[in-house]
């Protein structure tokens, strides 16, 4: 089941082409994931806190399929692939009603929020997250 958490582009989104800049999908899609995970009951500050972990972006595959463009209202999709002992595979689509703008392939790794490191999620979290 895909998560979507709809983006409105700025000016500020756009290069000197008028288009998004190609690094604030990114952006998008780091919004859409963090509204993902509060849909689950977890917000990124308490996940640190309480639990002492963070997930970090390991490696990202993206394709830039279309331009998006000033104002446009974009919905980005975020959808769970697979659950690791301390990673999570998500795929995102960006669209603009029935168009793919965007589609990208995201490893995420859970790592102590002091030292950085590797660490196993808290089995609260994988719990949450294989629902």
């Amino acid at each position: 089941m895909s998560f979507v958490w709809p983006v409105r582009v700025y000016y500020e989104d756009t290069d000197s082409g008028g288009v998004v800049y190609y690094a604030n999908y990114l952006k998008f899609m780091e919004r859409a994931r963090t509204e993902w995970l509060r849909a689950r009951g977890f917000e990124q500050t308490d996940l640190a806190n309480e639990y002492g972990i963070v997930f970090v972006v390991r490696s990202v595959s993206a394709e830039y399929l279309k331009p998006a463009r000033f104002n446009d209202a974009l919905d980005v999709h975020v959808e769970q692939k697979q659950l690791g002992r301390s990673q999570i595979y998500v795929s995102h689509r960006i669209v603009r009603g029935d168009e793919v703008l965007n589609t990208a392939e995201v490893r995420l790794a859970c790592v102590s929020a002091a030292t950085f490191r590797p660490e196993p999620m808290p089995e609260v979290v994988r719990e949450a997250l294989q629902k």
